[in-house]
Order: C-alpha cells, then sequence, then structure tokens
C-alpha cells in the first residue's frame, strides 16, 4: 500500500478496508454514524500503517482545509515577521494551521506562490507589507483565488475578495512634522531607503506637513537603497546639499539607527543639532544612543486585526474591506 515517498492517504486506507474515504474520514473523526464492525477494522488498517491524518487528508473529503496562506517578501525585514507570529498564533487558536511562504520582492514570485497556495486549497491569505499591493499580485489572485478571502496588512489592492488593514502612517507622519515644528525645528527633511505604498504613503504626509506647518518650504525627500552604505552616502550628500537641515524623519527604525551612527561621524549632536525621528517602534528605538522617537504604526494590531477579521468571514460575517488604524507617536530623547 505505502506510496514510494513513504505516505498513505485516507483513499488507500479505504481501498484496503473496503469503504469510502468518508467512512475512512468518520473513523477518523469519531463520528457515530459507522457501524462498530466497520469501525474496528478501519482502525486496525490505519493503526497497521501508522496512518497520522492531517488537515489536507480531511479537507479530501470535507473539502474544508482549515489552512491558511501567509506571504511575506523578506524574512529578514523583522517587523513582518513579528506580523506572522501573531497572525499565525490567532489562526492556531482557532484551529487553522498556516502554510508560509517568503516570495522574494520580484513580483511574479508573488504571483507563483499564490497559484502555489491555490493548489493547497486554503481558505484564505494574509499578505503581509505593502509591496504585496502591485498589478501581478492583483492578477494572480483574480485568476486563480478569486474568491478566497485575501488580507493585504499596510497596503490597497481593489477586488471584492481583498480585504485591506492598514495603519494611518500617512497622518501619522503629518504629526511628526507638527511635533517638529513645535519643537522650533526650522527645516526638516525625510529620508527613505525603499520605495513601496507605504513609503508613498509617508511621503504624501511628510508633505502635507511640510505644507501646512512649514509654509511655502520645498519639502525635503530623498531616496536611497537599503544598506548601511547607501544610508551613510544619502545621510552625508543630505548635509553637502542643505547644510541648514536640523530634523530627519527616516522612513524605518532601522535606518534610523544606521543614521544616527552617520550623524554621530559627521559630529552632528542629536538632538541638539539635528532631531531625528523613526517609524514602526521597533527595539531598535529604544536600545539605540540616544534612543529615538518613533511613529509606531500598531504592526501588532494591524496583524491582529487581520487575523481576525479573516476568522470572522469565515464564520459568515461581514468585514469592511478597508479598514484603518490610527499610529501614535512615542517621544524619546532624539527630538
Amino acid at each position: 500500500m505505502r506510496h514510494k515517498s513513504g505516505s498513505v492517504t485516507i483513499y488507500d486506507i479505504a481501498k484496503e478496508a473496503g469503504v469510502s474515504a468518508s467512512t475512512v474520514s468518520r473513523v477518523i473523526n469519531n463520528k457515530s454514524t459507522v457501524k462498530e464492525e466497520t469501525r474496528e477494522r478501519v482502525l486496525e488498517i490505519l493503526k497497521k500503517n501508522s496512518f497520522s491524518p492531517n488537515e489536507a487528508a480531511r479537507g479530501l473529503v470535507t473539502r474544508s482545509s482549515r489552512m491558511i496562506g501567509i506571504l511575506i517578501s523578506d524574512v529578514r525585514t523583522v517587523q513582518h515577521t513579528e506580523g506572522i507570529y501573531f497572525v499565525e498564533r490567532e489562526l492556531a487558536a482557532n484551529g487553522y494551521s498556516c502554510l508560509i511562504h517568503y516570495t522574494t520582492k520580484n513580483t511574479s514570485e508573488m504571483a507563483r506562490y499564490i497559484r502555489e497556495l491555490s493548489r493547497w486549497k486554503v481558505e484564505g491569505v494574509v499578505m503581509i507589507g505593502s509591496i504585496f499591493a502591485n498589478e501581478d499580485v492583483l492578477n494572480a489572485i483574480e485568476e486563480y483565488l478569486p474568491k478566497t478571502p485575501v488580507f493585504l496588512c499596510n497596503g490597497y489592492l481593489k477586488r471584492p475578495n481583498i480585504y485591506c488593514v492598514v495603519s494611518d502612517e500617512k497622518g501619522g507622519v503629518t504629526n511628526l512634522v507638527r511635533l517638529l515644528a513645535e519643537k522650533g525645528r526650522k527645516h526638516p527633511a525625510m529620508l527613505f531607503n525603499q520605495i513601496s505604498a507605504s513609503s508613498t504613503e509617508k511621503e504624501r504626509g511628510f508633505r502635507e506637513g511640510i505644507s501646512t506647518y512649514y509654509p511655502g518650504q520645498e519639502a525635503m525627500v530623498r531616496y536611497c537603497g537599503t544598506t548601511r552604505e547607501e544610508v551613510d552616502e544619502l545621510v552625508r550628500n543630505l548635509f553637502e546639499e542643505k547644510p541648514e537641515t536640523d530634523a530627519i524623519i527616516f522612513s524605518e527604525d532601522i535606518m534610523a539607527l544606521m543614521g544616527i551612527r552617520m550623524l554621530n561621524d559627521l559630529g552632528k549632536k542629536i538632538p541638539e543639532d539635528v532631531a531625528v525621528a523613526g517609524i514602526n517602534n521597533m527595539v531598535f528605538s529604544e536600545i539605540s544612543i540616544p534612543r529615538f522617537t518613533s511613529l509606531d504604526n500598531v504592526l501588532h494590531t494591524v496583524s491582529a486585526t487581520a487575523a481576525n477579521s479573516l476568522l470572522a468571514i469565515l464564520n459568515g460575517k461581514r468585514v469592511s474591506h478597508k479598514i484603518l488604524l490610527p499610529t501614535r507617536i512615542v517621544e524619546r530623547e532624539s527630538i
């Protein structure tokens, strides 16, 4: 009976026992609608083959896989891996297993993994990160998961079966600019280490803040790559171009941590010469010297909300397609 892979399916058990796959499923799930003689025969065969039923096997009969797909583009992004943790814990507590894929930042790879999830008959999908808000992902969902509830954390995609849970990073960054103005800073800048849907919202918030609290002043916005060398060069070039800069909002906490080291190399005192703020409110903001102010984009709440909203849909409830969560500024020594 054993396949070359060593695995035994529910159909193999049914064939040997001379019953249907649904009967084997009822025995596995301890249903009372099976004759005792049949039950004993099936149990004996299950034991002989060391058969361990899993959710996929049950799903072949019940058409309910009890499996959720989770997509993340880069396992090295700490806030996203923490998001996975909260989503997986919430779903596991409600009897669901999670199939996690790391897609890279290549949009065609993202689409490929969506197709892969469709083969596993997942009952729902959670995508963590605004980088999934792209045309390739949207087209793949339309083709392979047209009726499966899909949740996108911190990004927007428009489709009847796609639900978006986002933190108000735009409003949060505008509030950061207001705080800088209240602290007497005259020439703030904002630096980014990647282009994404999230960075677009942050930039919009910064430009709106400059327009409101620094009327007539140019919004100083610059982008670079993610390496330390690229961040160093960006900070150095900023002060060569705009030596009057007295405040910097970094698009992520890890970037702020890199930037603080470069500011020290340039002889800039924090906060006396330059105020510094990051975004994400990760542990980096607490262990840095000095500890720096950060916009808490409530990632834990975003992740938990996505998981709970998905569970609500799976239980037949209605959920809003766009859920916007407020952010908060955690003020520390750097401003």
